[in-house]
């Protein structure tokens, strides 16, 4: 009998998950806006979800130059961003993106010659920078960074302003009101 009860309360505790998890997973990966980046997969019916009426002034700081599907990490989640930003209606004039990019980041702004130069491969990063820049997000590259590594700003991509630091980015965005976004 104690079995039987068992089975009883298991059976619909399986089903439950069962139907919670085909839920969560049925929907597709989607990149609504950064084509090929930053997947999201939406739910309307979640708490937390983009304020339409507010206005996001966000600052990335990368350093890093771990990868996420093939690109730097940083940008992926920047493209997370303005696709959870975009399928949450809030219009594009609203969201105000800054990014920092120094220390190990540093190379993944590089243009197309200086990353065959020095890596002997295309930069991955060009075409999800170029998308970025398509939707207002602006990129800053320390010039401090790209001293202690010997790259010119022949050497960067056209669409990624140098900064004299990325600690003059973060401070003075900081004072105009920007949220720094942990990463």
């Amino acid at each position: 009998m104690k079995n039987l009860a068992q089975l009883v309360l298991f059976f619909p505790s399986l089903f439950l998950a069962f139907v919670l998890s085909g839920t969560l997973s049925a929907q597709e990966w989607q990149t609504p806006l950064i084509h090929g980046y930053g997947e999201i997969k939406y739910f309307d019916q979640t708490a937390q979800q983009p304020d339409p009426t507010g206005e996001y002034k966000l600052l990335f700081d990368i350093k890093s130059d771990q990868l996420k599907s093939g690109v730097n990490k940083g940008l992926w989640i920047i493209a997370r961003m303005l696709n959870l930003m975009h399928v949450g209606k809030v219009p594009s004039a609203n969201v105000k993106l800054v990014v920092a990019i120094h220390g190990e980041a540093t190379y993944a702004i590089l243009n197309d010659n200086a990353h065959q130069r020095k890596f002997g491969e295309s930069n991955p990063n060009l075409d999800l920078i170029a998308q970025l820049k398509k939707n207002g997000v602006s990129i800053y590259i320390c010039s401090q960074a790209l001293a202690a590594r010997n790259i010119s700003f022949e050497d960067i991509h056209s669409d990624v302003i140098p900064a004299i630091s990325a600690l003059a980015v973060v401070s003075n965005y900081q004072l105009k009101g920007y949220h720094l976004m942990p990463m």
